[in-house]
C-alpha cells in the first residue's frame, strides 16, 4: 500500500529532498506554530470570508460544475503575498528554501513564487481530478524536467474525511499513459501546521470533504525562473506594493531578470512614481 513519508520540521533538510525525489511528495510536521496560524487566519478573513465557495463552477475551466476542475463549495483567494505578511514569511521559510535549492536551482539561476492560495473545502465538497502542475507546459512530455515545486500548509487539520489533498506517491517518475488506480491515491492525514510538499509531476487533486467542518490549507508553488507563473503576479502583486516588500519576496515573487528574461524600463517607472 503506498503512502506518503512523514517527517519532523527539525530533522534534515536532505531528508525531505529524499522523500520528494523517491516519493514525490512528503510530509513534515511542527512548521508553523498556532501564533502564526492565527496569524493568517486573521490577515485573510476580510478577503476570504466574503469569497462565493461556488464562484468557480461557471468558470470555463469548470467545464460542466459537476466534473470540472474546480469543485464547488470550495472558497479560494490568490494574490496572498499583497495581502498578507505573515505569508511573505511562508514564501522565505526555510524549509521551502532549501527544497527549492535542492529541487528547482539545477534547472535554472533562480526560482519563483509560481501560484498562491488560500483553499477553504467545505461540507459536500467532491473530490478534484487528478492533475500535475506542470500539466500546462504541454510542450514537454511526461515525465517533465523539474519545473514545479509545489506545497499545501495545513492552517487546520487534513484527514482523509474533510478533503486531506490526494496525491499519488511515485507518479512524478510515472510515462504519460500510466494512470493511477483507487488504491494508489492516498490522502495527506496532517496536523495543523504541517506542510505538505510534492513535486511538480506528481500526479494530485484536492479531497472530497465528507464531514461538517471547513478543511483550511494555503497553497504555496515555485517555479523555474524561466517560465511563466501560473499567478500573475504583476498583477497580484503591483509595483506600487513590490516597493514594500523586503527585497528577498520582492526578488521571489518575480520582480527581477532571468538572464535576459524579464528587462524593463526603469526610467519609466521612475517616471511613474514621481507624478
Amino acid at each position: 500500500m503506498p503512502s506518503i513519508p512523514v517527517v519532523a520540521a527539525n530533522d534534515s533538510p536532505a531528508e525531505v529532498v529524499a522523500c520528494l525525489e523517491r516519493d514525490g511528495a512528503v510530509v513534515v510536521t511542527g512548521v508553523i506554530d498556532r501564533g502564526v496560524r492565527d496569524s493568517i487566519l486573521r490577515e485573510l478573513a476580510p478577503h476570504l470570508e466574503p469569497v462565493d465557495p461556488d464562484a468557480f463552477i461557471n468558470d470555463k475551466y469548470a467545464a460542466d460544475g459537476a466534473n470540472g476542475f474546480y469543485p464547488g463549495k470550495t472558497k479560494r483567494l490568490t494574490a496572498l503575498v499583497a495581502r498578507s505578511e505573515t505569508f511573505r514569511t511562508f514564501v522565505t521559510h526555510p524549509l521551502m528554501l532549501s527544497a527549492c535549492d535542492a529541487i528547482l536551482k539545477p534547472n535554472c539561476l533562480h526560482y519563483q513564487v509560481h501560484a498562491t492560495a488560500a483553499l477553504k473545502i467545505g461540507p459536500g465538497a467532491r473530490e478534484q481530478v487528478l492533475h500535475r502542475e506542470e500539466d500546462p507546459y504541454q510542450f514537454f512530455k511526461v515525465p517533465r524536467p523539474r519545473m514545479i515545486l509545489a506545497s499545501m500548509w495545513a492552517i487546520t487539520d487534513f484527514t482523509a474525511a474533510n478533503g486531506g489533498t490526494k496525491i499519488v506517491p511515485g507518479s512524478h517518475l510515472w510515462p504519460a499513459d500510466r494512470a493511477a488506480r483507487p488504491d494508489e491515491v492516498v490522502a495527506a492525514e496532517m496536523p495543523a501546521g504541517s506542510v505538505l510538499l510534492w513535486m511538480g509531476g506528481t500526479l494530485h487533486g484536492a479531497g472530497a470533504n465528507r464531514t461538517d467542518e471547513w478543511r483550511y490549507g494555503i497553497f504555496l508553488s515555485y517555479s523555474l525562473g524561466w517560465i511563466r507563473q501560473e499567478e500573475n503576479q504583476y498583477i497580484d502583486v503591483p509595483h506600487e506594493v513590490a516597493r514594500t516588500l523586503s527585497k528577498e519576496v520582492r526578488e521571489l515573487v518575480g520582480y527581477r531578470m532571468h538572464m535576459g528574461i524579464g528587462y524593463y524600463d526603469a526610467q519609466a517607472n521612475d517616471r511613474r512614481e514621481r507624478r
